[in-house]
């Protein structure tokens, strides 16, 4: 199974009210593995870059709203590609994989916004995986934020001064495999990088089913001294009914 944790900064909370993508950044999980797969996007939103906002992720120093002295640090995007020049390369990286997503309903507007202005197919609501409501329902009543979760599990978000699109895929990417029990859920034995067929099918391992059943380890006496407890029990001993 292909997933990828993906993540957005933006200028604002709306696309609606002209607010536009400036990052993107997504891992790649198989069978809930990471296979090093990661995609990193900064993109130039087209406009100005509100004071809140730079102070939440830091980057568009350069295109701040704001007049007076400019704010030193952070990442440039004058020099960044829009949005449909990199919108195809995003969606190849995609693919057909299950998204992972923090507050799904949020990135997911964006994205569409952003690929419909760009003349790009959009991302269906279905194929995103909302961790902030995995969260709410596992532990209902308790914080869900990210920084929250990371609390919760011990996961080591001590990089994360700033959001960043990247830097919160890798931290989700964890806090998502604590959510579902942990990294091998499934109790099939995965690997981040899958064996191929001739026709270049992905194939997962499975345990395969002995030829020869174990023999049995139990003694004739304690074979006998069993029989013996079930005749003490009678026939309505659930050992004597038959599965």
């Amino acid at each position: 199974m292909r997933e990828i944790v993906l993540d957005t900064e933006t200028t604002g909370l709306e696309p609606s009210e002209g607010h536009r993508i400036v990052e993107i950044g997504g891992l790649e999980l198989y069978n809930h593995l990471p296979t090093g797969r990661t995609y990193h996007q900064y993109i130039n939103p087209e406009r100005g870059m509100p004071l809140g906002a730079f102070q939440v992720h830091g980057i568009g120093h350069d295109i701040l709203e704001t007049p007076g002295q400019p704010v030193p640090g952070g990442v440039t995007l004058r020099d960044k590609p829009v949005f449909a020049r990199i919108g195809q390369a995003f969606l190849d990286f995609v693919g057909d994989a299950q998204l992972v997503i923090h507050n799904a309903s949020f990135d997911m507007k964006f994205l569409n916004f952003e690929l419909e202005r760009a003349g790009l197919p959009g991302l269906p609501f279905n194929r995103a995986t909302d961790t902030l409501m995995m969260a709410r329902t596992k532990f209902p009543g308790s914080p869900a934020t990210l920084d929250a979760l990371c609390r919760r599990f011990g996961v080591d978000n001590s990089m994360r001064e700033k959001h960043g699109a990247l830097l919160d895929s890798e931290i989700l990417a964890e806090v998502y495999l604590e959510l579902i029990g942990g990294r091998q859920p499934d109790l099939v034995l995965g690997s981040a990088d899958p064996a191929r067929s001739a026709s270049g099918e992905a194939l997962t391992w499975r345990p395969r089913s002995r030829p020869e059943p174990l023999p049995p380890r139990i003694t004739e006496a304690e074979q006998a001294a069993h029989a013996e407890m079930l005749a003490k029990l009678g026939d309505a001993a659930i050992w004597r009914q038959s599965a």
